[in-house]
């Protein structure tokens, strides 16, 4: 008999469960919803909304609208965003998450002191990440983005440095920026940091990691643009090999469940729980199948 376990520990971030319900709220209420850029970074949960009603647009649409109504997502925006929607008069459904808001509002406050010139402003994160650009924002587009620590290593050490970092990126690697920074700064410059990492996210690492090794199979299920998705998933396979990504059912190879006793299912932030249990399903049956 094959064990098939879902993961209690992943799916939907309190963020997104925030931002998905109240897109829900809005469509119920009727009329036309616009969404800036999709909700999360998964196909089939922005498939589901849109047959709700909820239409993703771009930027570029979204400086064209006028009189309208657009919710944003979980990731916040620039400032821009706010200005543009003031002057169209288009109402804001703001589901901005908020570490995401905490963060923004932390750079600004910094970025606004007095003696900015002479400092960097710092963030790690992934480069045009929708979180990133919104963080940015917050410094007139002056802020240094770094996804590694080999970028950390071109930063100017004669200048202070205040180091921020997006809510989803890795706290092992964020600790080694901090630490070479600490090492290679010149001691008439300071720096700053700030771990603006989510726990509840960061925390899923280690929750994976041991679920991942006690499987002998692991399906991974992340939409393709997830961040998250891909960290996670890496993590999977550091300690099981035998991990594989797919983002819906039609993407599991048969093969792959032969002779194995023991299935996991696991997904990022962006996975809502209803695909993972259709995944299970799906490998039941197939299971099922070959047993008849």
């Amino acid at each position: 008999m094959t064990n098939v376990e879902i993961d209690s520990g992943s799916g939907f971030c309190h963020g997104v469960v925030t931002a998905i319900n109240k897109a829900e709220e809005e469509l119920q209420k009727g009329g036309t919803l616009y969404c800036l850029g999709d909700i999360v970074h998964n196909n089939r949960e922005v498939e589901r909304l849109k047959e709700m009603g909820l239409i993703t647009i771009n930027h570029e649409q979204f400086n064209l609208l006028h009189d309208a109504k657009v919710l944003l997502r979980a990731h916040g925006e620039p400032p821009e965003t706010y200005a543009t929607a003031l002057r169209n008069n288009i109402q804001i459904i703001d589901a901005t998450c908020p570490v995401v808001l905490s963060i923004q509002r932390r750079i600004k406050k910094e970025y606004d002191k007095e003696d900015m010139r002479d400092k960097q402003m710092v963030i790690y994160g992934k480069n045009g990440h929708a979180e990133v650009l919104g963080l940015v924002g917050q410094t007139q587009g002056e802020a240094i983005v770094i996804e590694h620590l080999e970028e950390a290593k071109q930063l100017d050490f004669n200048k202070s440095i205040r180091l921020y970092s997006q809510t989803t990126k890795s706290l092992d690697e964020f600790r080694k920026i901090v630490e070479y920074i600490k090492e290679h700064i010149s001691p008439d410059a300071t720096f700053e940091y700030y771990d603006t990492i989510c726990r509840q996210v960061a925390n899923r690492i280690p929750n994976i990691r041991r679920f991942a090794a006690s499987h002998e199979l692991i399906f991974f299920v992340g939409g393709m643009k997830s961040s998250n998705g891909k960290i996670l998933f890496h993590e999977c396979q550091l300690v099981n090999p035998n991990s594989h990504f797919i983002d819906q059912a039609s993407a599991i190879d048969d093969k792959l469940l032969e002779g194995v006793s023991s299935i996991g299912i696991c997904g990022a932030t962006s996975t809502p729980k209803w695909l993972m249990e259709e995944i299970s399903d799906a490998i039941k049956n197939k299971i099922g199948e070959k047993g008849a």
